[in-house]
């Protein structure tokens, strides 16, 4: 069947042939894939900054960002059958003895940094017709979110991070009116922003692009506020306008933003970092003054990245919340949507927008 992948050594993206796959197990099912979700990290491999390809291959499927149906289940599967639409989980256990995490289903907290991903490294990711998983690695999606459920895995990123701060502000005896600041107004910003809204937050975006951006009309029909960095240069301002921080969730990928707002998070808050930043070189941090802040203000500094089953789950959950409260703004989200054949485009041009999917069948 065809897929969608990259050759590491060459730096070349292009179509590969792989076998259809079969059932490997009793509990295992087999889904075909609509839509898969391309992201900077699909990108990134493509360029050869990294990405590893399964044992036996020189060639690594991308993808995983992904909607399927399944059509085959294994004789022992329960939760879900055919004609269920889902969304699969990208990372898997390590395998190594002794990892705690990985022994309790929970391989997104993973301690060894073994672990395998689809699409990233180690297993052959969902661009392509269609794949065999574990029941357990699968959630299943209500037919109402078909048309927007592909973005559930950038969601997932927020969903891990959201319940993290929870846990560590539930050591306060307060909490409303809170606020939020979200850098960055990517597809990961802005579901985080989503997110955070419909958990009561005050939520603002601050983002490099103008207010006459559809991303800033996208924060609007979520009743979220839009700082534009051309309006706004002085950092220190948009603090003083939002007042106390209690959250920042950082989706821009800069490490010089990063660093330079976190100087702004308020007492007891938490500073969450969601974008891996380039390597760009050094920059330079008043770490003195960072420190003094942090302990003095009893603050938490927090990193995410691809989450396990509990925030895939949430991501369901609050799509459908998403699209109760604010339809139009999850569902522009999406720009465009692109056939296989135009891979080259999104993966190695510049094909703009907020969130582009490859359809791989109808």
């Amino acid at each position: 069947m065809k897929a969608i992948a990259v050759h590491p050594a060459a730096r070349q993206t292009g179509f590969a042939a792989i076998p259809e796959p079969d059932l490997n197990s009793r509990t295992s099912i087999k889904i075909r894939i609509l839509e898969v979700g391309v992201c900077a990290t699909d990108r990134e491999i493509s360029r050869g900054v990294f990405g590893t390809p399964p044992d036996g291959y020189d060639f690594l499927v991308l993808g995983h960002e992904s909607l399927g149906e399944i059509v085959e289940i294994g004789a022992d599967v329960t939760v879900v059958q055919p004609g269920d639409l889902v969304v699969a989980m990208v990372r898997r256990p390590c395998g190594v003895d002794g990892c705690v995490p990985c022994a309790a289903r929970r391989q997104d907290f993973c301690g060894t940094g073994v672990y395998a991903e689809r699409g990233i490294q180690y297993l052959h990711g969902f661009m392509t017709e269609y794949v065999v998983e574990e029941e357990s690695q699968v959630v299943k999606v209500p037919p109402a979110l078909r048309d927007f459920a592909v973005l559930a895995e950038p969601l997932t990123v927020a969903e891990k991070a959201l319940q993290q701060v929870e846990a560590v502000q539930s050591r306060l005896p307060w909490h409303s009116d809170r606020t939020a600041l979200v850098l960055g107004a990517g597809p990961v910003g802005l579901l985080g922003a989503m997110a955070l809204r419909v958990r009561g937050y005050r939520t603002a975006v601050f983002s490099r692009e103008p207010v006459s951006d559809p991303k800033a009309g996208i924060c609007a029909a979520a009743g979220i506020e839009y700082i534009s960095a051309a309006d706004v240069q002085d950092r220190a301002e948009v603090a003083k306008h939002l007042g106390n921080i209690d959250l920042v969730y950082e989706a821009a990928g800069s490490s010089s933003l990063a660093f330079d707002m976190l100087q702004y998070l308020g007492s007891n808050g938490v500073f969450v970092l969601a974008g891996a930043a380039g390597h760009g070189g050094a920059i330079p941090i008043d770490v003195d003054r960072l420190m003094w802040n942090m302990v003095l203000k009893n603050q938490v500094l927090l990193g995410t990245v691809n989450a396990g089953k509990p925030a895939f789950t949430a991501a369901i959950a609050d799509l459908a919340t998403f699209d109760q409260r604010f339809p139009q703004a999850v569902r522009r989200l999406i720009s465009r949507r692109y056939a296989m054949t135009d891979h080259a485009q999104l993966l190695e041009g510049a094909a703009g927008g907020i969130k582009n999917v490859i359809e791989i069948t109808s």
